[in-house]
């Protein structure tokens, strides 16, 4: 017969349940990482963290153009649509003043249009803080910008808006 001590049921099933809890949450960590890897990696802009682009931030659209679905991103106050991403956002950018670039309002917001590039990049013109769109014209349409009105047209103006040439004069 055994004579040696037996240890009581219940230290063994407490570190067995030790044991499942550690696995448990090691599981829970590697599936949150693995989310992350999907994310576009993408730079926060200066003034990121405004509260206003908090704001617009929570009424970006699920999807743009109809097709594109909104992404992860790595940095604060940005969003992608469309994978590979063919939509990029960035709130909180330097807020232009005057320029010889085409300005147009569409809906509520004024926009400055930058067709010097590759892609076409957008920037929001009489609001602080501003907002960058840089858009991929080989998969996406400049309609990006009319589904993200609703969340823009949230930043506070500042005073200045598009003029007409016929204004200028």
């Amino acid at each position: 017969m055994d004579t040696a001590p037996r240890r009581p049921r219940t230290a063994t099933r407490s570190r067995l349940g030790s044991a499942l809890g550690g696995l448990v949450l090691a599981a829970a960590v590697v599936v949150g990482l693995t989310g992350c890897t999907n994310a576009v990696a993408m730079q926060a802009a200066p003034s990121a963290n405004a509260a206003a682009c908090a704001g617009a931030q929570v009424r970006l659209p699920a999807t743009l153009n109809g097709t594109l679905p909104l992404r992860n991103t790595s940095a604060q106050a940005t969003a992608a649509w469309g994978s590979p991403a063919a939509v990029l956002y960035h709130c909180g950018v330097a807020v232009p003043t005057v320029s010889d670039l085409p300005c147009f309002a569409q809906g509520s917001v004024d926009w400055i249009r930058d067709a010097r590039g590759q892609n076409v990049v957008y920037t929001t013109f009489g609001r602080s803080p501003a907002v960058q769109v840089v858009i991929d014209t080989k998969r996406a349409t400049a309609d990006a910008l009319q589904d993200l009105g609703d969340a823009v047209s949230t930043l506070p103006k500042d005073g200045h808006r598009c003029l007409d040439p016929q204004d200028v004069s």
